[in-house]
């Protein structure tokens, strides 16, 4: 594991300590929330790096907008009809 000091400003400190968790808890969590909106990583990596369950990421994620699922209407359709022919 590395280690790696930032420098925050006091007021983004504060926001963090809003979470009700440790600082560093909150930071971390919010930074593979974001790796795992951008595509980076797996919900099961990102499980992982939380420390729990790849559904209770999954179901913790949704509650915060982020979606298991990012599809079109027009991929949902076209998924749709593949069902179908099953």
């Amino acid at each position: 594991m590395s280690t790696v000091s930032l420098d925050l400003e006091e007021d983004f400190v504060a926001l963090l300590r809003q979470s009700n968790q440790p600082v560093q808890r909150a930071a971390r969590e919010l930074m593979v929330l974001e790796l795992y909106r951008r595509g980076t990583i797996s919900s099961g990596k990102a499980a992982e790096l939380l420390g729990m369950s790849r559904w209770e990421f999954i179901h913790h994620a949704s509650h915060l907008g982020i979606p298991y699922f990012a599809m079109t209407e027009d991929e949902w359709e076209a998924e749709r009809k593949r069902s179908e022919t099953l």
